[in-house]
């Protein structure tokens, strides 16, 4: 059987390991679920794109930059498409 000492040190432990690392876990689960988003946001625009010619890649990159930047993101891909005449989709 443990003694008392180490089950408090195992548990100061690990309450000292979640909050150091619950930020970054946050921030990456954010980032997953906005990339979702993303998806989502894009698949929705090709869509109703198609009928007016008007499509974006859905690779996981155009997904990371709408799902952080949102409909500007959009916007954003649009315009590099146009300028460069390339789909941004990795």
């Amino acid at each position: 059987m443990a003694n008392l000492g180490t089950i408090i040190l195992i548990g100061i432990l690990i309450l000292l390991t979640v909050i150091i690392f619950r930020r970054p876990f946050g921030c990456l689960l954010r980032l997953i679920i906005n990339t979702i988003g993303g998806f989502i946001i894009l698949f929705l625009f090709n869509f109703v794109g198609q009928f007016f010619g008007v499509t974006l890649s859905l690779g996981w990159f155009n997904a990371v930059i709408v799902g952080i930047f949102g409909l500007p993101g959009v916007g954003l891909l649009l315009i590099l498409q146009w300028l460069f005449g390339i789909s941004m989709g990795i």
